[in-house]
């Protein structure tokens, strides 16, 4: 089967933890927003479904349509290896994923914390005062937490869940990723403080499969439109 994602064309996303699942998995997929009129694409298959996603992404598996980006890792972490066999631990995983969904919420209400459909030219006062306490409190707050599943005993390998890679992993790695563009400057500073977290970033990006997609076209890179923006006022 070829899986079919939908997201839009010109950034990563949450669309972005979906693509690097499949990537690790190696399994075939297609990225239609990035086919030619993709975004178009995306639009017409988002108007028809039966089970209608509230915004992309979303996945065509076979006769299923998924959408919610945890709903979709909890589906593949199942199925190709990226999540325990055991319900406690697929439950498990999807928990931690739902907390990084919260904080990467968060790291892109710093730049649109009035309101989404505002520029972030009508709402830079807010956002500076909202960016001060994401990266003063918020980060730290999220990065603990991590850092501190990551020390617990059970946790051999350096991974989040058990002693193999999950997808939550990789989510990890994004959300660290994300961080360093969107706030290089906080990220030097704290880093130190996250070990674990430093460790397992550096490891998930050499994965065979994920260092070829980083290295590949199929990567977009961050930029202003995304979740993760670097708006050098916000790096204090």
């Amino acid at each position: 089967m070829t899986y079919e994602l939908y997201y839009w064309p010109t950034i990563q996303g949450r669309g972005e933890f979906v693509r690097l699942a499949l990537e690790e998995a190696g399994v075939a997929y297609v990225d239609v927003g990035r086919q030619k009129n993709g975004a178009d694409k995306v639009a017409a298959e988002l108007a028809v479904q039966a089970t209608p996603a509230f915004a992309p992404p979303f996945l065509k598996a076979g006769a299923l349509t998924i959408g919610q980006t945890a709903n979709i890792l909890l589906y593949l972490g199942a199925r190709h290896g990226l999540a325990p066999r055991a319900e406690a631990g697929r439950l498990w995983t999807h928990q931690l994923q739902l907390t990084i969904a919260d904080f990467v919420n968060e790291a892109h209400d710093t730049h649109h914390p009035v309101g989404v459909s505002l520029y972030y030219e009508d709402q830079k006062k807010e956002a500076k005062r909202r960016a001060a306490d994401f990266v003063g409190n918020r980060i730290p707050k999220f990065l603990s937490y991590f850092e501190g599943v990551l020390r617990q005993p059970k946790r051999r390998g350096g991974f989040l869940v058990g002693t193999r890679l999950s997808y939550a992993d990789l989510s990890m790695f994004q959300v660290m990723e994300g961080l360093r563009y969107a706030f290089p400057k906080a990220m030097k500073r704290l880093e130190g403080d996250y070990p674990g977290l430093v460790a397992l970033h550096d490891q998930v990006a050499q994965r065979p499969n994920i260092a070829a997609y980083l290295a590949s076209k199929r990567r977009i890179a961050f930029n202003e439109e995304g979740i993760f923006r670097h708006y050098p006022e916000l790096d204090r």
